[in-house]
């Protein structure tokens, strides 16, 4: 029998509706850059809290917590003055799971570089996208490629925290920031124009690949940069517009299990 979807439009809206709600934000990741007011110090330190999310999320919230007191609650103006040289001591001892404390200065360092250049993670980003580019994979090319020439003297243990397309990623962690700062929402900021929401693709987790893979969105068998655009292709056929809004649905509907009158939709394989 032929793989088809077993999940209705209607359903994913449902969950959705049930799931993308305030009270989300206080235990993940994203309640770091909703803590500042300023859209620079969100845009950055969402970088940074994307990037180092793995693991339990209490402990990546402290954390974060410990990151943003390092640089003194004012991550625009740290990372953009970072290159001076005036304040490498501040993230001395800084380490998550294998992000070690040399990691946090040279990624630190070639982000400062590449503000003094672009001025805004927006731009940075935007800059690597055509216009008419179907997804973000090319902005997440050229960051990587722009990062990493901004410190080619940096240990190349540092370029395994910068996914990239190229090498097969799926790119998780930097799709996940992407819909922080483009979408707009009761989660998500929006507080970036330059991309389109139509462009992004949904962050492929453990979380998400299992249930979607339940639900026949995803039949690619690896978790790679090619069933994230296969997942996201999914997606577009019933919100061509928003396709990672069904992020909070497929995340949601795994962690936190399916609502009442809801049940699941199964596999036809």
């Amino acid at each position: 029998m032929a793989w088809k979807m077993t999940v209705t439009r209607n359903v994913l809206e449902h969950l959705v509706a049930h799931f993308e709600q305030p009270a989300f934000i206080e235990s993940d990741p994203i309640s770091i850059p909703h803590a500042f007011d300023d859209p620079r110090d969100q845009e950055v330190i969402g970088f940074y809290a994307a990037l180092l999310a793995w693991g339990r999320r209490d402990i990546v919230l402290k954390k974060m917590a410990d990151l943003c007191e390092r640089m003194d609650y004012r991550p625009y103006r740290f990372v953009r003055d970072f290159h001076r040289g005036t304040r490498a001591h501040q993230l001395e001892g800084f380490k998550h799971r294998t992000f070690q404390p040399e990691d946090a200065y040279w990624l630190t360092l070639m982000l400062s570089r590449a503000l003094a250049i672009y001025g805004t993670m927006e731009d940075l980003f935007a800059e690597h996208l055509p216009p008419d580019s179907p997804d973000v994979g090319p902005a997440l090319e050229g960051v990587y490629h722009t990062l990493i020439s901004r410190a080619p003297e940096a240990p190349l243990r540092v370029r395994k925290h910068i996914a990239r397309p190229s090498s097969g990623s799926a790119c998780k962690r930097l799709n996940m920031y992407l819909r922080w700062m483009v979408r707009s929402g009761p989660v998500d900021l929006g507080i970036w124009k330059r991309i389109s929401p139509r462009q992004l693709l949904l962050p492929l987790d453990v979380h998400v690949e299992r249930t979607a893979r339940s639900w026949g969105l995803l039949r690619r068998k690896q978790n790679d940069w090619k069933a994230v655009q296969e997942l996201t292709r999914a997606c577009r056929a019933y919100a061509a517009e928003d396709p990672a809004r069904y992020d909070f649905a497929l995340f949601g509907a795994s962690i936190y299990g399916l609502p009442e009158g809801i049940s699941s939709p199964g596999r036809m394989a």
